[in-house]
């Protein structure tokens, strides 16, 4: 949610850098920006669609299997494309359906909704059969959520990804493993830990790029805290999705493919981990 252009122009500059995964979602409000960004950029003859990877998400207010066609329908017209390559179920809670993103009732308290996810993945499937989702996968899950969708009765599509919190402070080494082990490809968004912002970050933990090691490590390969911390995900097989709008810092988070960390690095990274979310997803 930013001033209006300022997706527009930051997509642009990220697809000149060389950006091709852009990571968006209804509730972002900006995906008519980054639709237009893309099609600017494919007119340009700077790209091909084929060349971009956009995943679009399935908000809470839309898990009732009849809503799901409709909602990724709705992205698509707001994008103007005619496909997404992933579409992902953003959580594994529902609220109330209906025109309230943040459905609540006269005590403030969310309105949840109770669905079955195992319908909910049957409509996404059908999502991808139609060609509307290239691939389809789901966010925030643990391992029980997943494995539900994966035993489930009929499966035709397993997810092909699961978007989760993932830095050098969270570092989700169970989660990391048992996806690996059923080649489920982990996104992770908050790569440099967040914004400082209280309405929906723990700000008790310290700023993940104020710490002493990604610094000192930084040093040794004249790279950023933040470089750092991108090419260790990267690194261990994790997708990374840094934010950012700053032109400079945009260019910057994509030059991490000049460079290894060595073993003992990594294993120095892996220590920081302190087993806190930023984002805590209170809902």
């Amino acid at each position: 949610q930013t001033p209006k252009g300022s997706c527009l122009e930051a997509v642009k500059i990220a697809i000149d850098a060389g950006y091709r995964h852009i990571d968006g979602a209804f509730v972002y409000f900006n995906e008519h920006e980054v639709g237009q960004a893309i099609r600017e950029k494919i007119a340009e003859g700077k790209i091909k669609r084929e060349d971009i990877f956009y995943c679009g998400k399935l908000w809470n207010t839309c898990h009732p299997p009849e809503l799901v066609r409709p909602t990724l329908e709705k992205t698509l017209k707001i994008l103007q494309l005619d496909y997404v390559d992933l579409y992902i179920i953003e959580l594994p809670m529902a609220f109330k359906p209906g025109d309230a993103l943040y459905p609540k009732d006269e005590n403030g308290k969310f309105i949840y909704h109770e669905t079955d996810l195992c319908a909910t993945w049957e409509a996404l499937e059908a999502c991808k059969d139609a060609g509307l989702a290239k691939s389809i996968g789901v966010s925030n899950f643990n391992r029980r959520q997943l494995e539900m969708i994966m035993n489930k009765p009929g499966l035709k599509y397993k997810p092909v990804s699961n978007q989760v919190e993932c830095h050098p402070y969270f570092t989700q080494p169970k989660l990391l493993e048992f996806c690996r082990q059923h080649d489920i490809v982990i996104v992770g968004y908050s790569p440099l830990g967040t914004s400082r912002d209280e309405s929906w970050v723990n700000v008790s933990s310290p700023p993940l790029l104020k710490d002493p090691v990604l610094n000192a490590i930084g040093k040794k390969y004249n790279k950023t805290a933040a470089q750092i911390a991108l090419r260790f995900n990267v690194q261990r097989g994790v997708v990374v999705i840094p934010k950012s709008f700053n032109p400079q810092r945009i260019r910057e988070n994509f030059q991490i493919f000049d460079f290894s960390l060595t073993e003992e690095e990594m294993k120095e990274i892996e220590a920081l981990n302190k087993n806190v979310r930023y984002v805590e997803l209170l809902m």
